[in-house]
């Protein structure tokens, strides 16, 4: 059991800094491991419903972008019967380590709040007492910008990426038969990486707030993240624009907000200092 630490922040040692970051640590893992536990007992649904629907042209996404098409009058491979790929395990161990890795990254994704939870417990007791009080509600806002970059990444950029790589041949020859681990990674890489970039309005929140990044800064490059944005759209989505359009708004939107966000922090900041100026001047 972890020993009660009644020592403020600044009383605390470094190394007395290591042990409470140790049990902060083993809390998130032990959370981690059990959600991963009951995933792994669920583990049939979880491949079958959620990690293999983007492989089947039933998928919610198909369907949405097959009716659009349908509705305009235009063709699309949206609408096909079912997707010309195949998925197989080449390795004895496949698919277990497959099955143990998901459940671990289930484990995390659903576990998301706790670990932020954890973190901040290790962080807040450095912080002012203002400080606290306004980051209230950090771990909501922070949880659910990362559910819905995890959904986004699961409707809009897995599917289409699944999509767009599964019909690519560069000869009728070529069959695509798909490494079971190979598909895997290409799910969770896009959920992964949407979850962790729907958190950039926090982290441009924090960094703010260290005066690394300015709202002049984030204006600065804005044409460079944009270039950026459609480049990573046009290689993960099918070689359309509108597709590319769909994945490229909601961040380009997210950007837009970590600008106002950045300004806001220093407004607040700027109060701060004229605030504690106005004191030392009664105080003199």
């Amino acid at each position: 059991m972890a020993k009660t630490n009644t020592k403020s922040p600044d009383e605390m040692s470094f190394l007395d800094h290591l042990e409470e970051l140790r049990w902060h640590l083993i809390r998130s893992v032990l959370a981690v491991v059990i959600l991963a536990t009951v995933a792994f007992v669920f583990s049939r649904f979880i491949f079958d419903v959620i990690i293999f629907g983007p492989s089947r042209m039933d998928f919610p996404t198909y369907q949405f972008f097959c009716d659009i098409a349908t509705s305009l009058g235009f063709t699309s491979d949206f609408c096909k019967d079912e997707l010309p790929f195949t998925i197989q395990s080449r390795t004895m161990g496949g698919q277990f380590s497959a099955d143990i890795w998901t459940s671990i990254y289930v484990g995390f994704i659903i576990g998301f709040p706790y670990v932020l939870y954890e973190l901040w417990k290790f962080i807040s007791p450095g912080l002012h007492p203002k400080e606290r009080q306004h980051s209230r509600g950090f771990i909501f806002v922070a949880s659910m910008l990362f559910f819905m970059g995890v959904l986004f990444g699961y409707y809009i950029v897995a599917p289409l990426s699944i999509n767009f790589l599964g019909t690519y041949q560069v000869s009728e020859i070529v069959l695509n038969e798909f490494d079971l681990s190979s598909y895997i990674s290409t799910v969770r890489a896009a959920v992964i990486a949407c979850g962790v970039l729907f958190e950039l309005p926090i982290i441009i929140y924090f960094l703010t707030k260290v005066g690394i990044v300015t709202p002049e800064i984030l204006k600065k490059y804005r044409k460079i993240a944009m270039v950026v944005v459609l480049i990573l759209s046009a290689v993960i989505t099918p070689p359309d624009v509108a597709s590319q359009i769909i994945v490229a708004v909601p961040v380009l939107m997210l950007y837009q907000v970590s600008i106002t966000i950045s300004r806001m922090v220093l407004k607040r900041e700027a109060k701060k200092e004229r605030r504690a100026k106005a004191k030392s001047v009664v105080k003199k």
